[in-house]
């Protein structure tokens, strides 16, 4: 059974969830937060347009299929340890370009980025499955 209210209110929600899940990744190598806590966030935000219209919506919403969102995130995360490595230091040693005006970029956010995508890849994968069978029933 769909619903007009669920649907409109669902797109309206979506839109607010993927932007505060990229606030919380963004925040996260500085305060609490993080790839862990956004990828959990983005995923809802998709389980949610799956809830709403269908898996089928979800996944063309999704466009990359979940395992190979969460294997982009686990290349993305060793890759961030390379700089390390390379510099003479430990693997996942982070490195920082500090720009002019204060503003830091290191490879602790690629790290994030990184656990965003498999913990959203890993999510999407039990959700989206869940409520294929919930279809099916």
């Amino acid at each position: 059974m769909k619903s007009l209210i669920f649907s409109t209110t669902a797109r309206l929600l979506f839109w607010g969830m993927l932007v505060t899940s990229l606030l919380i990744l963004w925040r996260g190598h500085n305060e609490p937060g993080g790839g862990f806590v956004g990828g959990l966030v983005a995923a809802m935000a998709i389980g949610l347009i799956a809830l709403s219209e269908g898996v089928a919506k979800a996944r063309s919403i999704l466009r990359i299929h979940p395992v190979v969102l969460a294997g982009l995130g686990i290349f993305f995360a060793v890759l961030s340890g390379v700089p390390g490595m390379l510099a003479g230091h430990g693997f996942l040693t982070h490195q920082w370009i500090v720009f002019g005006n204060g503003f830091e970029l290191g490879t602790t956010l690629l790290f994030d980025i990184g656990v965003y995508c498999t913990v959203m890849g890993g999510m999407l994968c039990m959700v989206l499955r869940l409520y294929e069978e919930e279809g099916d029933a």
